[in-house]
């Protein structure tokens, strides 16, 4: 289940990334996303140190995306605030670990079972962007403003 924290961080970088580089204030994301300010400090915080977004100084300071919309996964954001995306720790890539209680890896159904789970999961979010979320999101609007014939 993705965690309130991913969520509140997937929100909070959609929100910047409608931006289009300018710089956006916490207060400002904290109000129009509806997440606690100081839950998003931290949040955005963790951001920074991952290389997700910059932080820009001053009185009109706040944040920026660090790369293009584009170039930041669903996935990526997930592994940074909730870690591995796999269900079960001996099928992740990233952050392996063997079950306790595991007799034998290679023949547990279990593993095989959600490594196909882990596939599907990554092949989803490894491909899809900020910048398809925002696109969809600008398309889903442009239907509802577009009055019907």
């Amino acid at each position: 289940m993705l965690s309130q924290r991913a969520r509140y961080a997937l929100k909070a970088l959609l929100n910047i990334g409608r931006a289009k580089g300018e710089t956006r204030q916490v207060a400002l994301i904290s109000e129009e996303e509806q997440i606690p300010r100081k839950f998003l400090e931290a949040i955005m915080s963790d951001l920074r140190r991952a290389g997700l977004v910059r932080s820009v100084r001053g009185n009109l300071g706040g944040y920026q995306l660090a790369r293009p919309a584009d170039l930041i996964s669903f996935a990526e954001v997930i592994r940074v605030t909730d870690g591995p995306l796999s269900m079960l720790p001996c099928v992740s890539r990233n952050f392996y670990q063997r079950c306790e209680d595991c007799r034998d890896e290679f023949a547990c159904q279990l593993r095989a079972l959600f490594s196909e789970v882990r596939d599907a999961v990554t092949g989803i979010l490894d491909n899809r962007t900020l910048a398809d979320a925002l696109h969809r999101e600008s398309e889903a609007s442009r239907l509802i403003e577009t009055p019907a014939p």
